[in-house]
């Protein structure tokens, strides 16, 4: 390929990149699966792309190192200290079901395909991982009861370095064992890997960790820092033992992440980042590389393999780690069909099959094609059922639209409840424990803390919570919420108004896109709400039918009512801003601040 070439190809993996990641994000499904099909599709199947001839000798050094990253940032999510609170079934999980998950692909591929006893381990330890990449865009569309999301959440966090690690290991004996002369010499070659991996992994994430906690970079160096340890780390175990890179980097990232006084949560969303970028490039251009005509020749047993996966595996570990717990049988049904395969499958299997069909392990280059044909399988068969047996099981919850509110002050309470009594589902947040008492005491859900802080991303639950509501008295926590959770929520954020902004310069403000949208047909500040219902204004919830319709609500009212939530014919309740053009109907209940008459509240 000349220059203009490669140009051209790169320039397209780019544009093809982004359009498999926006659609996953318009059908709030994995990317994974429309970046192996881009793939397979520019590559085997059209021969537009071939990385081989694109890249030469540079390929797989850059997919090792690739690889290496994604390992990494997968390895920074594993937090010893939450091993206590992820509950019973989510720990059988990841060690009781996931070691008979690993048996039965295991046996099922060294008897249905013939692979020998090690690759057949290693595909096992390969096919056993779900992830939160996979995960997390699959419960956005299911949306299952909070146990059934939890559990689930929770297994694919955990288990994705897990897997990754277990991998690694199989690995690595696979490698010692086919340059031993005997068994001993095997057994000794895979403790030096496992050795020097575990040595460069931990003393790598000590001395990084190190050198974040006593600050000597300043912050903006720690992701450049990150990323040159991490390869680093990488480069050098390898030099010092062949194949202890992938374990080192993995290691490295869970010491991080166990570190005490060490705040990875910047260095998390940049490589988060950054494997965004490196797996929709490395995606495509590893299924670019398949061999298709060699996964076609397997035949039948493909699909077979696909089933015990779906109907043996992942039931049995499901049945082993829900015995004795308090799920009933439609949520057991639920855990048992999902568990579609992701990135760590695909990213280590292609690394891995390069390298032992260089040592000369027959049939290892089937692993990519038949790792990316279980990925497919599992995520279209999953992705395209899930949701409908969900409500069938009668385990869904219904459109995400309760209510997070920030503040349980008698404010925030009494919209609260309003709110409950509409049928939304509410949840308050404080780091007031008088305030929270008092909500608890109305019967109000809270969450005790302030939600922008880091126990907050791994503990608040906001499963059925689809508005953000910020009524602190503290304008500048509303505005930090909005910010916050602008990700989780969207464009549905909505704040008091500061009585100060007003009179505060350009330079001391919020800017508008961090305020969110003001609450209220007319704005209200917290000051004025408080006042208000201090002097007699109450919340009035008023039902419109066609004798009492808007207009008439309107003219009895007038300026005495400000509006705050009209709750639709189908349940869905609007929160109403200044610049709101909703226009209730006979069908619609609507709740407002209402002033008594002859009120003076200004």
């Amino acid at each position: 390929m000349n220059e203009q070439q490669i140009l051209l190809a790169f320039g397209g993996i780019g544009v093809a990149a982004l359009g498999c990641q926006w659609l996953a994000w318009r059908l709030k499904l994995p990317a994974i699966l429309f970046l192996l099909l881009t793939g397979i599709l520019v590559g085997p199947v059209l021969g537009w792309l071939d990385p081989q001839e694109m890249f030469g000798p540079l390929l797989m050094p850059l997919v090792s190192l690739a690889v290496a990253l994604i390992l990494f940032e997968g390895s920074l999510t594993l937090h010893l200290s939450e091993w206590k609170e992820i509950g019973s079934v989510v720990h059988r999980l990841v060690t009781v079901g996931a070691l008979s998950t690993w048996a039965v692909i295991t046996l099922a591929t060294h008897w249905l395909l013939g692979f020998d006893w090690m690759l057949a381990l290693l595909f096992g330890t390969l096919t056993l991982v779900t992830g939160p990449t996979v995960i997390v865009p699959m419960l956005r569309v299911v949306r299952p009861k909070a146990s059934i999301a939890n559990i689930l959440r929770w297994e694919g966090i955990v288990i994705d370095p897990i897997g990754a690690l277990l991998a690694v290991v199989v690995y690595s004996f696979i490698i010692a064992r086919a340059s031993g002369d005997g068994l001993s010499h095997s057994l000794l070659t895979f403790g030096g890997v496992i050795l020097c991996g575990s040595l460069f992994g931990i003393a790598g994430g000590w001395v990084l960790g190190q050198i974040m906690r006593r600050q000597w970079l300043p912050e903006y160096l720690h992701n450049l820092a990150t990323l040159a340890g991490v390869l680093g780390i990488f480069i050098a175990a390898n030099q010092v033992m062949h194949e202890s890179g992938l374990l080192a980097v993995t290691l490295m990232g869970m010491w991080m992440a166990n570190m005490k006084g060490v705040d990875v949560r910047h260095i998390l969303h940049f490589k988060e980042n950054l494997s965004v970028l490196l797996i929709s490039g490395l995606f495509i251009l590893l299924a670019a590389r398949l061999n298709l005509n060699a996964l076609i020749a397997l035949g039948p047993f493909v699909l077979i393999l696909l089933l015990i996966i779906q109907f043996i595996a992942r039931p049995l570990n499901v049945a082993l780690s829900t015995f004795g717990s308090g799920l009933n049988w439609r949520e057991r049904a639920l855990l048992a069909w999902i568990a579609p395969r992701g990135i760590v499958a695909a990213a280590v299997s292609a690394i891995f099959a390069i390298r032992l069909d260089e040592a000369g392990h027959e049939g290892a280059l089937l692993l990519v094609p038949l790792t990316f044909a279980v990925i497919i399988g599992t995520v279209v068969l999953q992705s395209a059922t899930a949701r409908p047996l969900a409500r069938l099981l009668k385990v869904a919850e219904p459109a995400p639209s309760g209510f997070l509110i920030v503040g349980a002050n008698g404010p925030a309470r009494a919209l609260g409840k309003a709110l409950q009594q509409l049928g939304s589902r509410v949840l308050l947040t404080d780091s007031s424990w008088e305030n929270i008492r008092a909500s608890r005491m109305e019967g109000l859900p809270t969450y005790f803390g302030n939600p922008a802080s880091q126990h907050a991303e791994s503990h608040l639950d906001l499963v059925g919570l689809g508005h953000l509501l910020a009524l602190s008295p503290s304008g500048e926590l509303n505005a930090l919420a909005t910010m916050r959770f602008r990700h989780d929520f969207g464009h549905r954020l909505f704040a008091l108004a500061s009585s100060q902004e007003s009179r505060r310069t350009d330079k001391h403000k919020a800017s508008h896109e961090h305020r969110g949208h003001l609450l209220g047909s007319q704005p209200l500040s917290y000051a004025k709400l408080a006042s208000l219902l201090g002097q007699g204004a109450e919340l009035y919830s008023t039902h419109l039918t066609e004798g009492f319709g808007w207009e008439q609500y309107q003219a009895l009212h007038g300026e005495r009512a400000t509006l705050l939530f009209a709750r639709d014919t189908s349940g869905w309740v609007h929160v109403v801003t200044p610049e709101s053009s909703v226009k209730p109907g006979a069908g619609w209940t609507l709740l407002a601040v209402i002033q008594p008459e002859n009120s003076t509240v200004g």
